[in-house]
């Protein structure tokens, strides 16, 4: 008898409405506190109305995770419905305490959950969530389909470019020095995910010199690897993402090049019109 499986995840992934109705995913938000309060990533606000938010706001804001309360009320609910298990992938615990809190909000509710640590957030996890459904819907037991995705959470890439070290600085990353310093010199740096922690990659002098050293990163595991897909990731700048969409298309004509958003929660502290490149390795 095949099992009723739940998926979850969060906004971390930033799935579109499309493919949460087709695939019936979960998503748990994450939240961004400005100074008046706490909202919801896509359910209390637009991405819109969050950078116009952010434009203006004179204390810059934070993030925090769904709390446990919502999580238990979820399994509570989908243990009432009839499911067996739920599959919850979830943002780098290096990141946030969202896959912690899951596997604590399982026991809590005395639903089996597998939790599983992305790693990383974006694309990748949006990818996880299809190749799992596809597996289970193959035939495959979810203990298995979990062991493939994490082993997914190894093959994962995601560099993105923050347009200026001035979100970052606000956010406590960077010095304001270094952010001072940074704008009036251009200097530009690539940050990366390294086995889900975030970490600098490289620091070089103006935006092209760093688009070269993402897109260089996605030629390298292309000699290496089979990657089908590529997502250009950006913080409301469609028009330069689809720019750079349009220069990997031409040196890559067969490539499945996709435009998608980050969460809000990354254009907290990366800032908008930060651009980057994610895929997965196969």
């Amino acid at each position: 008898m095949n099992k009723k499986i739940a998926w979850i995840t969060d906004t971390a992934a930033l799935l579109d409405e499309s493919f949460i109705q087709k695939h019936n995913i979960h998503v748990l938000p994450l939240n961004i506190v400005f100074a008046e309060g706490a909202f919801r990533e896509t359910v209390d606000m637009t991405h819109d109305e969050f950078y116009d938010k952010l434009r203006v706001a004179k204390d810059h804001p934070k993030t925090s995770q769904p709390t446990i309360g919502e999580m238990v009320v979820l399994y509570e609910d989908l243990k009432a419905n009839g499911y067996d298990c739920a599959v919850a992938i979830h943002v780098s615990s290096d990141l946030s305490g969202t896959y912690h809190s899951s596997q604590t909000a399982s026991q809590m509710a005395n639903f089996k959950v597998y939790s599983i640590d992305s790693k990383i957030g974006s694309f990748p996890m949006v990818k996880m969530i299809e190749v799992g459904k596809e597996l289970i819907e193959k035939g495959h037991n979810v203990e298995d389909v979990v062991e493939h995705i994490n082993k997914m959470t190894e093959n994962s890439e995601l560099s993105f470019i923050p347009s200026s070290l001035n979100q970052l600085h606000k956010s406590g990353r960077v010095s304001g020095t270094k952010a001072f310093l940074s704008n009036l010199l251009n200097i530009k740096v690539v940050i990366s995910f390294d086995n889900g922690k975030v970490v600098m990659k490289e620091k070089v002098r103006a935006d092209k010199k760093a688009k070269k050293y993402v897109t260089d990163l996605l030629r390298d595991d292309m000699k290496k690897a089979d990657i089908p897909e590529v997502a250009v990731i950006n913080c409301n700048n469609t028009k330069d993402a689809e720019s750079w969409r349009d220069e990997l298309l031409q040196e890559f004509p067969k490539l499945k090049v996709l435009v998608i958003p980050l969460s809000a929660c990354v254009g907290v502290h990366a800032g908008e019109g930060t651009t980057g490149l994610s895929w997965v390795r196969y």
